[in-house]
């Protein structure tokens, strides 16, 4: 958890950062290694949260929009994954 994310949703690397975390997670669920050999284990469950002071879910939403992830908003929260479009 990321705790006061404010100032970092301000930074020009944000949208980078949260698709950097996605990606990460998607390999740790892979179900080969990086030698391309199957994995015997289920899937680990990765969440990354970020707390706002001030959240606004539509200004958080439209900061991490770009081609390589889906961003889904709920009333309390905002949630991005990678685009299966883009990388699966």
């Amino acid at each position: 958890m990321i705790h006061d994310a404010d100032r970092l949703l301000e930074a020009r690397h944000f949208p980078l950062f949260v698709s950097v975390l996605c990606q990460g997670a998607d390999r740790a669920n892979s179900a080969v290694d990086l030698d391309g050999f199957p994995l015997d284990r289920p899937a680990i469950a990765q969440h990354f949260v970020f707390e706002f002071r001030d959240f606004d879910r539509e200004t958080v939403a439209a900061r991490i929009e770009q081609p390589d992830l889906t961003v889904v908003t709920g009333e309390t929260f905002v949630a991005a994954e990678l685009s299966s479009e883009q990388w699966h």
